[in-house]
């Protein structure tokens, strides 16, 4: 299924590999990467991979995106399924005050 942007909103896309995890809230229009993060940003003496850790992945990016002025975006879970890991993240970034 193809998604078509929207002009009101941002795209929060989400990637998951078997180690790590990456959030990016892209502008579509302009076709830059506005705010970012991910589990390579934390200390280096804590890389222990949880679910809970990605709640505060998406905690993280809705800090940043909250600091840019973006409140609202539209979730794009790529073909991954909306449970684990990437649920988690979604709850940080809705919890954060991102709108979706």
């Amino acid at each position: 299924m193809k998604i078509k942007p929207q002009s009101s909103r941002f795209r929060l896309s989400v990637f998951r590999s078997n180690k790590h995890i990456y959030a990016q809230i892209i502008d579509e229009n302009l076709g830059k990467t506005l705010v970012s993060a991910s589990d390579m940003e934390k200390s280096s003496d804590d890389k222990s991979s949880s679910i809970k850790d990605n709640k505060s992945i998406g905690l993280r990016l809705a800090q940043k995106a909250i600091k840019n002025k973006i409140e609202k975006v539209y979730f794009d879970r790529g073909q991954c399924t909306y449970h684990g890991r990437i649920k988690e993240l979604a709850d940080g970034a809705r919890e954060g005050g991102l709108i979706f």
